[in-house]
């Protein structure tokens, strides 16, 4: 099992690319089960969560090819319609399969979902939207076994609380169904205002895109001719670089990046002291002169994002003066902080709030990841600290961060990836 040892503190400088956003290429990769031609996916992360999803649809009947981040892929020749445990027990997106699958076939088994073990993520808010559109849902030995054999059926529907993969599941299967679909209390993060724009660009009729409320008009069952496109820049490796600036007291521009989906993450650096300057491509950060401690909240887009946490919490460890940070989404995402006190930090943890003591030196020590952003927040602590520090476990960190360690290495950071 690979390792990362990193030698502390380092200073960082230049210029880092920013891939394309895992959590956009994961349901825009399910989304081409809706067209009935091969099209071209560019700026696609290769990282170790996309490759099983396309394992998936390869075991479903896809041909694809991903070659230096351009996916060219065909799912017209698609015939089965189970997705199998072995695949789907690792990521949790494998469920986003659900929506397209059920709407083009009218029929379709899906293993219930694995993935982080950062708390309980239902999948109820999809299958309960999928029975309002006319399906059949039942759950046997594991798998969820959908039924529509006359197609799904427009409906509306008012999903209970703002669901990412929930509102990109239910727009897929509504892009097929017969009539009009309403979603009210939809996510707005860029990843699912990005898949509603390539379905209208693709001739579906939909409006309300990027707000919580979409009307969707379905084909009514027809696959559709959809359009090549380009993922969208990953907005929270982009945030872990600018942090990797901030707690380095380094200088550093990160390169194809849209600022404007990083807004409550830039206003919380600003206000510990950090400057950022950005253009339509590109960010950079220049670092406090004395880290201000800071108060976040993690809700649902736009606002502070839960994939941000772990990141501003080991970040927090070198500010003056006590952080509080409250987590809202998911209950389990703190398991970094007990690693984190390993270094050094003086943390605090009362129910869903980290009270965050900053100032206290950083020491390397051994640390296990335990979750995908948790990885990256261990790696940004040990860049701080003095000494050696090995991140055990960094099978999480590549389910999302693309090339991290030569990223870091070409910035300065003694970093390095080991065998146990």
């Amino acid at each position: 099992m690979d390792y990362l040892q990193i030698q502390g503190p380092t200073k960082l400088s230049g210029t880092v690319t920013i891939s394309g956003a895992k959590n956009a290429a994961l349901p825009l990769i399910t989304l081409t089960l809706l067209a009935h031609n091969q099209l071209k996916m560019s700026n696609t992360p290769e990282v170790a969560d996309i490759k099983t999803l396309l394992k998936l649809l390869g075991n479903l009947g896809a041909t694809y090819t991903l070659d230096n981040h351009l996916l060219t892929i065909d799912t017209s020749t698609v015939n089965h319609t189970m997705a199998n445990y072995d695949i789907v027990k690792t990521m949790r997106a494998s469920i986003l399969v659900l929506g397209p699958l059920l709407a083009r076939f009218g029929h379709c088994e899906v293993s219930l979902p694995g993935g982080c073990a950062i708390g309980q993520r239902p999948i109820d808010l999809h299958l309960k939207a999928m029975e309002a559109m006319g399906a059949t849902i039942t759950i046997h030995a594991g798998y969820v076994h959908a039924v529509a054999p006359e197609g799904l059926k427009g409906a509306h529907i008012i999903f209970d609380k703002i669901t990412v993969t929930g509102t990109a599941n239910v727009v897929m299967a509504a892009a097929l169904a017969h009539g009009k679909t309403v979603l009210v209390n939809c996510a707005k993060e860029p990843e699912v205002v990005q898949l509603c724009e390539i379905l209208r660009d693709s001739g579906i009729d939909i409006s309300g895109i990027g707000t919580s409320e979409l009307t969707i008009i379905g084909t009514g069952g027809k696959t559709i001719d959809m359009v090549d496109f380009e993922v969208i820049p990953d907005r929270i490796e982009a945030g872990t670089y600018l942090c990797a600036g901030a707690i380095t007291g380094s200088t550093i521009t990160l390169d194809k990046v849209r600022a404007d989906h990083l807004d409550a993450v830039t206003a919380k650096l600003e206000q510990m002291g950090c400057k950022i300057d950005t253009t339509d491509t590109t960010m950079t950060i220049h670092p406090a002169t004395k880290l201000k401690h800071v108060e976040l909240v993690t809700q649902e887009y736009p606002a502070f994002p839960t994939d941000m946490q772990a990141q501003f919490l080991a970040l927090a460890t070198l500010a003056e003066g006590a952080s509080i940070i409250e987590e809202r989404l998911f209950e389990n995402r703190f398991m970094h902080v007990s690693e984190l006190q390993r270094l050094g930090a003086d943390i605090k943890l009362n129910g869903h709030t980290a009270t965050v003591f900053g100032g206290t030196p950083l020491f390397g020590a051994d640390v296990m990841a335990t979750d995908l952003r948790a990885s990256s927040a261990l790696v940004l602590a040990a860049m701080a600290a003095e000494g050696t520090t090995n991140v055990h476990r960094i099978y999480h960190l590549d389910r999302g961060y693309e090339n991290l360690e030569q990223k870091l290495q070409a910035l300065g950071a003694k970093i390095e990836r080991l065998k146990e």
